[in-house]
């Protein structure tokens, strides 16, 4: 069985609270891409599970992916046969695209279908949140508002529907857990569910991701990325998640300088 888990923006993010566990209180907008991964599976007789993995490096251990501990979340409460697994990262990781959280979330979505596990989209959703907050959204990977830690999720309307979006990446490697450090949770006012219904033209300085400060300050090349794309006609840009790929939304397909082309991982109509 083959699937295609895609990676996702973050239109805005604000962190409003820390919490008693250890996590943060969040606001966001998820928003799915047309940038896929490719992860296989086949049965096996014995020898157990196995992950193969190749593409984009992703500088973890096999024992340290989440597909791998998302198949073991399954398989404390439900038997099924071995499998092996062939994931091809082309989404980075490190770079608030939620690559790592999509290929979970598809595979225990795909292992419970094919082996008709009969869990339900919200007991898949239970299992996800176990792996990471922003793992549920990817069980259904449709435009939602979310809050808690991110997995209490209220689906939104396709507002970016006929935008040119381009998304680009350093090739650097953020720590989210680094970067939740370094910001001071504070009341956003208006709600980013509010703000996402006005014109995409009035977004710059309304919607905004907190993780952009430190991410700027200790990457400047990321904020150098962001105004190139203003400068590039971008109607609204904005770092996704805690970075660092930034993505600049166009009215058209924009003519961008040379210098810049080589970072681009995804473009195309939303």
């Amino acid at each position: 069985m083959i699937f295609f888990p895609n990676a996702k923006i973050n239109v805005g993010l604000r962190i409003t609270a820390r919490r008693t566990d250890g996590y943060h209180n969040i606001e966001t907008v998820f928003y799915p891409l047309k940038l896929y991964d490719a992860l296989e599976f086949v049965t096996r007789e014995s020898g157990g599970d196995e992950l193969v993995v190749t593409g984009i490096d992703t500088g973890a251990d096999i024992k340290d992916n989440l597909v791998m501990k998302g198949l073991i979340k399954l398989r404390e409460k439900h038997n099924f046969p071995f499998i092996r697994i062939h994931l091809h990262k082309a989404i980075p990781a490190g770079a608030g695209l939620g690559g790592g959280s999509s290929d979970a979330s598809f595979l225990i979505k795909a292992v419970s279908r094919y082996f008709s596990l009969g869990l339900s989209c919200e007991e898949l959703k239970l299992i996800a949140l176990e792996l990471g907050s922003d793992c549920p959204f990817f069980i259904d990977s449709q435009p939602a508002f979310a809050t808690g830690r991110g997995e209490l999720l209220i689906p939104v309307h396709n507002f970016l529907d006929g935008f040119y979006l381009v998304l680009m990446n350093p090739g650097l490697h953020v720590s989210t857990k680094e970067a939740y450090s370094e910001c001071i949770p504070s009341n956003p006012g208006t709600s980013l569910k509010d703000l996402i219904n006005l014109p995409v033209v009035e977004w710059k300085n309304l919607i905004l991701n907190d993780f952009e400060d430190y991410a700027f300050r200790k990457y400047p090349v990321i904020g150098d990325i962001r105004q190139a794309l203003y400068d590039s006609g971008a109607v609204f840009s904005l770092m996704s998640g805690s970075g660092s790929s930034v993505f600049g939304i166009f009215r058209e397909k924009p003519l961008l300088p040379a210098e810049l082309r080589g970072m681009v991982i995804y473009e195309g109509m939303v």
